[in-house]
C-alpha cells in the first residue's frame, strides 16, 4: 500500500511542478513588449478617431455643437482642440517620444469623453485609461525614442 501512495504522491508533485512552470511562463515576457503593445493599441484608437473627425469636419463640428454638450468651451474651439490632442497624443505614444506627455494628453481626452460625452461607455474608457496610466507611470519602454534619448543624454554626461 505504501508503494502506491508514494507513486501517486510523486506523480502529483511532478504535475504541480509542471503546472507552476507553465503558469510562470508569461513572466518571461519582457515588460518593454507590454509597454510597446499598450502604446500601439491606444495610439491606434485615438489616431483613428482623429482621422474620422478630419474626414468629415462639418459633421464633427455639428456633433460638438449638438451632441457632445461640453460645458465651458465653445464647440468651434473644442473640436479642433480634441482633434489636435488625439493626433498629437497618438503620434507621441506610437513613437514613444515624450510618451508620458502624450499619455497625459490622451488621459485628458478620455476623461472628458467619460464625464461629458459617453459616460455609459465606462468599461471601454477604463481600458484606454489603464493603458495610458501604464505608459504615464512606467514610461514607454526600451522600444521607444524616449529610451534612445535617455541613453544619449546619459552617454553625453559621462
Amino acid at each position: 500500500m505504501s508503494a502506491i501512495s508514494d507513486h501517486s504522491s510523486t506523480s502529483l508533485g511532478g504535475f504541480v511542478a509542471v503546472y507552476r512552470r507553465i503558469i510562470k511562463l508569461p513572466e518571461r515576457i519582457p515588460f518593454s513588449l507590454i509597454q510597446l503593445a499598450a502604446r500601439v493599441a491606444v495610439s491606434h484608437v485615438f489616431w483613428q478617431s482623429a482621422q474620422s473627425k478630419l474626414a468629415s469636419w462639418p459633421v464633427t463640428l455639428q456633433l460638438f455643437a449638438n451632441e457632445y454638450n461640453l460645458p465651458f468651451i465653445d464647440p468651434s474651439i473644442a473640436a479642433p482642440l480634441a482633434t489636435a490632442a488625439e493626433l498629437t497624443g497618438s503620434v507621441l505614444l506610437f513613437l514613444g517620444l515624450l510618451s508620458r506627455l502624450g499619455a497625459l494628453m490622451l488621459l485628458g481626452v478620455v476623461s472628458v469623453i467619460q464625464i461629458f460625452v459617453f459616460p455609459e461607455n465606462w468599461a471601454e474608457h477604463l481600458l484606454w485609461a489603464s493603458l495610458l496610466l501604464l505608459v504615464l507611470t512606467r514610461g514607454a519602454g526600451v522600444f521607444s525614442l524616449d529610451h534612445v534619448a535617455e541613453r544619449s543624454f546619459s552617454a553625453s554626461r559621462k
